[in-house]
């Protein structure tokens, strides 16, 4: 993304501190393939022949990813814009020349990703860039299940619980909302792929969905004894328990020289509309 300096970014940039998050926005900006991503969503973006131009593709691209890898509401992403001159320069948002997108235009490009299903686009198109790279080994893969809390309440609109959700019982306390289940490369720490069910769906049941194929070894947790007797999994030579897998992921990293903090895993997260934070999470400011 070409730009040009104003001089509060150049004041900013001589500062002598480099904050943690500016150092993880920088990596972001080598490592993600913006050029790769905007000419996958180019054909689907709104050509603005009618009223107002839309905002840069790329730009809104930047501005979802920064909402997932903080985990922020849109217009708490607003608000962060303005006050962050690192999300702005990440961005490439000048305030002298063009203000900030507003929560309702973020949460409009949200849903034009969601209604074409462009983030499965995104999170593949990130997957193949790091296959390229020799970042996704593919030799091993484990397998996880998370659940994703949501309000059980029913004093909404709708007067009712979210119907694609379901409450479950985990240990003695029980849980409303939706499980992400996770298969994750055992080499790199890669999620290449993740799928999305009711609380209430056994972590057994999605096995299968989260293998690509070509494992030489499948990792998991107690939660799916009995996976490798299923007739999906007949050709799965091997499932082990996850703290094997970790151990051979400490190996796998050690000798490609990966460590764990992994802006590839950010990035490949974000392509799902979901990523690990970079690091613990802090007031965004400047």
């Amino acid at each position: 993304m070409q730009r040009q300096g104003s001089f509060t970014q150049a004041e900013y940039a001589g500062k002598k501190k480099q904050t943690r998050r500016d150092r993880f926005l920088a990596e972001m900006e080598e490592v993600v393939p913006w050029a790769r991503l905007v000419e996958r969503l180019r054909s689907f973006y709104p050509k603005g022949e009618r009223g107002r131009p839309p905002i840069g593709l790329e730009r809104m691209l930047r501005i979802y990813f920064l909402q997932q890898w903080y985990g922020l509401a849109d217009e708490a992403l607003e608000d962060a814009l303005y006050d962050s001159q690192a999300l702005r320069g990440f961005a490439g948002i000048d305030l002298s020349v063009a203000t900030v997108p507003d929560a309702t235009t973020v949460l409009n490009f949200r849903h034009w990703l969601e209604e074409h299903d462009l983030t499965r686009a995104l999170f593949d198109e990130i997957g193949a860039m790091l296959e390229e790279r020799g970042l996704l080994m593919r030799q091993g893969t484990i397998v996880d299940a998370t659940i994703i809390a949501a309000p059980p309440s029913t004093k909404n609109k709708s007067k009712a619980r979210d119907p694609e959700m379901h409450q479950t019982k985990k240990g003695n306390q029980w849980h409303f909302g939706m499980k992400a289940h996770i298969g994750v490369d055992v080499a790199s720490g890669v999620v290449h792929t993740v799928t999305g069910t009711a609380a209430n769906e056994a972590d057994i049941n999605q096995t299968a969905a989260l293998l690509h194929g070509r494992e030489e070894a499948v990792f998991a947790d107690a939660g799916y004894t009995g996976a490798d007797k299923r007739p999906e999994l007949e050709d799965c030579d091997v499932l082990e328990h996850r703290d094997q897998a970790q151990h051979h992921q400490s190996l796998a990293q050690s000798s490609a020289g990966l460590g764990r903090g992994g802006g590839e895993r950010a990035v490949a997260g974000a392509g799902l509309g979901r990523a690990p934070v970079p690091h613990r999470q802090e007031p965004v400011s400047s």
